[in-house]
């Protein structure tokens, strides 16, 4: 059975099976809460490895480091102790990919190092646009592994309309303290992940769902992978440029 039909036949069976595996985590954050539908039967090893760091509270105080409007919300790595640079999360072992679904709207799914596609580890992202043409075969695809339910994207759409310090959403932070090197944010101001939680491992949680196949995988980009974007003193302020620079799991926009 080639690619594709392995796909086909995994979210057949997601779809229309009682056994097909699924699980559904709940994202605590400081901006609201809102439920995940995690396609453990399409990407097993990519929720495996997601649902390890869930359990041993990995993401517990961990930050909402980097937003591009349009593109992604991303998370996972780094935590705030009282000092910039923030703190990075332990990572396990990286996570063989999975680049079986599509990186469509309200999809998650793993940052990893530029140019090693099996590099995943502990950071995600939530794609806020259609992302398939760049995402699905950019760096040998991104694994997308779950799907914002109910009404969840208000939440994430939320936060990625807070004003940003670089990449980094902040509130009650003005952009002439952004600029100042002297000053630095405080606990407050940063959107914490309080925590990811199970919620439903019932098998069949994801039977209502439509998760759309990555039929560009096996494409070649027309043009070649950008050099990812940085942010820049006018933009950022000094202080933020120390703080992204520690950001090594990536996912980059196409230009056009």
């Amino acid at each position: 059975m080639n690619k594709k039909m392995k796909c086909a036949a995994l979210m057949a069976s997601l779809l229309g099976s009682f056994a097909a595996q699924a699980t559904i985590v709940e994202f605590q954050t400081s901006q609201g809460t809102f439920k995940v539908n995690l396609f453990d039967e399409i990407t097993p090893k990519t929720v495996e490895n997601f649902l390890s760091y869930v359990n041993n509270d990995s993401y517990q105080g961990t930050v909402i480091h980097r937003v591009e409007t349009n593109f992604v919300v991303q998370g996972g790595g780094f935590y705030y102790d009282g000092k910039i640079p923030l703190n990075a999360v332990q990572t396990n072992a990286p996570v063989v990919n999975e680049p079986e679904l599509s990186n469509v709207r309200g999809t998650i799914a793993m940052a990893k190092q530029s140019g090693q596609k099996d590099s995943a580890t502990n950071q995600w992202f939530f794609n806020l646009s259609d992302n398939s043409a760049n995402l699905d075969v950019q760096n040998g695809g991104f694994t997308v592994f779950g799907q914002v339910v109910d009404n969840g994207m208000e939440i994430v759409d939320k936060i990625a309309q807070i004003p940003l310090c670089g990449s980094t959403p902040l509130v009650d932070f003005s952009a002439s303290q952004c600029t100042d090197k002297d000053t630095q944010p405080a606990g407050n101001n940063f959107i914490t992940v309080n925590a990811i939680t199970v919620i439903d491992d019932a098998p069949n949680s994801a039977q209502a769902l439509t998760p759309k196949e990555n039929t560009l995988i096996d494409a070649v980009p027309t043009d070649p992978d950008p050099e990812p974007s940085k942010p820049s003193s006018s933009s950022g302020g000094s202080m933020f440029i120390s703080l992204m620079m520690l950001v090594g799991l990536i996912v980059t926009r196409k230009r056009g």
